[in-house]
């Protein structure tokens, strides 16, 4: 969704898809969002039809890591990439999705995982992971604003094969729209693995310990954040509400102790290229956010 170019972006530079005027710029930049992305793993693992055809096309024990660090590259590029990179990437995820299909064990049926059913579900299974999570962890964003990052993604709805009218554009909808599809979620034998694997991911012997440690209060973390209906489907309890927003919030807090630019530093540097591209005043930064 290109917007005017204003003065804090160099002339002639491709501002990409979103631009630094978007919420989204400034809301992907933050370090919450990959407990963000667990926790848009565990709901989208809910929905049987979705979660069977990512089972069903590859070993998800093997290759969630993978599939984890696709997923945040794709979100990288379509967010800070050109405009011309942006739709490269939503051209390769339409193309791969195209070629694959699952089957019901049930029923034989076979069906695409492209049908606008998953997709609609992966998606706001996605926004609302990532706006819930860096939201109640401390970020400041107004109903307003809220509402304005979900239209925004509208058009990383349309990347991923969409039609951009279909998909929730404010929270309202976005709300309506889980409250239509709630009763199509199931923890079945795909769920389940997907739950055992955030909770126990293969690793070497000696790192068991600070799997045990680090890893699993991450994804304890991403799962209490999740709505309640989604603990009572998965049979496992969460903390009250009220503990996590606390936890969500002081997790929020010390990761955003790590200077930024440091944090920009991993591997693949989505953001700094974006500045070096635009020039250093489209620096993401939650203030900016209203302007």
């Amino acid at each position: 969704m290109h917007t005017e170019r204003t003065d804090r972006t160099r002339p002639g530079a491709d501002p990409g898809l979103f631009t630094p005027e978007s919420v989204t710029w400034q809301l992907h930049a933050d370090p919450m969002m990959w407990i963000a992305g667990i926790r848009a793993l565990y709901l989208q693992a809910l929905h049987p039809r979705a979660v069977r055809g990512v089972m069903q096309n590859s070993d998800f024990r093997r290759d969630a890591w993978g599939r984890l660090m696709r997923t945040a590259a794709f979100v990288g590029t379509t967010t800070y990439g050109t405009t011309e990179a942006a739709e490269r990437a939503g051209a390769r995820v339409r193309k791969i999705h195209s070629m694959l299909g699952a089957t019901d064990p049930d029923t034989g049926e076979r069906y695409g995982v492209d049908e606008p059913e998953l997709l609609l579900w992966v998606h706001c299974a996605e926004i609302d992971s990532y706006l819930h999570v860096v939201r109640r962890s401390g970020f400041r964003l107004t109903d307003a604003q809220a509402d304005r990052y979900v239209a925004e993604h509208r058009v990383s709805a349309r990347l991923v094969g969409l039609d951009p009218g279909a998909v929730p554009a404010d929270e309202a909808e976005l709300t309506a729209y889980f409250v239509k599809t709630r009763p199509e979620l199931a923890a079945g034998t795909e769920a389940r693995t997907v739950d055992d694997f955030l909770l126990r991911p293969p690793t070497h012997p000696l790192l068991v310990p600070a799997r045990a440690l680090l890893w699993r209060r991450v994804a304890q973390l991403a799962y209490a954040a999740l709505p309640p209906y989604a603990h009572d489907l998965y049979g496992r309890p969460a903390p009250p509400p009220a503990a996590v927003t606390r936890r969500l919030r002081a997790t929020g807090t010390s990761l955003r102790g790590v200077p930024a630019r440091l944090r920009w530093q991993l591997p693949p540097k989505h953001i700094l290229r974006a500045m070096s591209r635009l020039g250093p005043g489209s620096r993401p930064a939650p203030y900016k956010v209203g302007r």
